[in-house]
């Protein structure tokens, strides 16, 4: 018989366990297509250049000023992220490295085949789709299981060592990193506002459907 939906549960595991857990070729699967298709919906985004998400409005920010794309911006950015989980104490996991380079890869062939987009209908499709495919993308790397991005894990690691909420940590490192892409002459728009809104809920109410049940075959809590 299946888990029910409502027993599913996100658990919090360091990288050994995360690989000792069962299901893991499906688990395996699931987190390489969740974020093929998170870099494919960043991609999206790009090409319907009405607003991006906040840390690619970073990221488009500082692509403006290097020779890099911004796939690549986002692969070095990401590791410049990971040292900030030193001091927090964050426990990485195989998603999280794999996390900027499929993410990167991804999104700059997804922009690569887009090209330019002029119809401003096919724009807001790329955008409104872009946001959706980002939340089912999000829920399924995330429940898979087998660690955080780099840039959740920098929410996460805040929250718990300032004691405020997620929903405010979060809020708080978006507004400094669209701020940020701003000062550089980043892509900010309705889309922004759109992913900042509808992500969470989005990802939330999907993520019960793809939370992996690991059931009594996860161990190790405190494995570093």
């Amino acid at each position: 018989m299946s888990t029910p939906l409502a027993s599913r549960t996100l658990q919090d595991l360091g990288p050994v366990a995360q690989l000792r857990a069962g299901h893991l070729p499906r688990r395996l699967v699931q987190m390489t297509v969740g974020l093929v298709c998170y870099g494919i919906s960043l991609g999206m985004m790009v090409g319907g250049a009405v607003g991006l998400a906040p840390w690619d409005v970073l990221h488009s920010g500082i692509a403006t000023h290097v020779p890099l794309s911004l796939g690549q911006v986002l692969i070095l950015a990401s590791f410049v992220v990971l040292l900030a989980w030193i001091p927090l104490r964050e426990r990485p996991g195989l998603a999280t490295l794999a996390n900027p380079f499929v993410l990167g890869l991804s999104a700059d062939a997804t922009i690569a085949l887009l090209g330019r987009v002029d119809g401003p209908l096919d724009r807001v499709a790329l955008m409104v789709g872009g946001v959706l495919l980002c939340g089912f993308a999000s829920a399924l790397y995330i429940g898979a299981q087998l660690g955080r991005g780099p840039r959740d894990g920098l929410m996460t690691g805040l929250a718990r060592r300032t004691g405020l909420s997620l929903r405010l940590v979060r809020t708080g490192i978006e507004v400094t990193v669209v701020l940020g892409g701003l000062v550089l002459g980043g892509i900010v728009g309705v889309g922004t506002l759109l992913y900042a809104l509808a992500i969470g809920p989005l990802t939330q109410a999907m993520l019960p459907f793809f939370t992996v049940d690991l059931g009594g075959s996860a161990s190790g809590r405190d494995d570093r």
